[in-house]
């Protein structure tokens, strides 16, 4: 996803504090930050600029990433998993106080629906959808 979104003319920061996933073997090169996604997101002060695409599948990681970018500006959020995922995720979201309109805001199943098979196609399908909320809005 970081080369396609680099074409794109995006500069991704990988945010995992788990070393395995988020180390600079699997993303030479890039801006790796090895901690909390929440905490990341806190120092980071994401804005209208800022796109958040969380892919862990973990709500113990997502979830708090999910209640910063919620009440800041980000242009785009994004969340992998299925349609049955992301209804719980909105419902533990919604259990937390987020209001419908403020759960609308992530585009879950992420990404635009291609038929998309395989990490590169969803990688595309995703910054597919990105770049249409940027230019166009959600």
């Amino acid at each position: 996803m970081r080369a396609i979104a680099r074409i794109v003319g995006y500069d991704p920061v990988v945010i995992d504090p788990r070393a395995a996933f988020g180390s600079k073997a699997r993303f030479p090169g890039e801006k790796i930050i090895e901690d909390w996604p929440d905490e990341a997101l806190e120092a980071l002060e994401p804005d209208a600029r800022t796109a958040l695409v969380l892919l862990s599948h973990d709500p113990k990681l997502d979830d708090p990433a999910l209640h910063i970018a919620l009440r800041s500006p980000v242009f785009y959020i994004g969340a992998l998993g299925s349609k049955r995922t992301h209804a719980g995720r909105v419902k533990r979201l919604q259990d937390a106080g987020f209001s419908t309109a403020e759960t609308e805001r992530i585009h879950g199943p992420i990404g635009l629906d291609i038929g998309a098979s395989g990490p590169a196609e969803i990688a595309a399908s995703i910054i597919a959808e990105m770049t249409q909320v940027l230019r166009q809005g959600s």
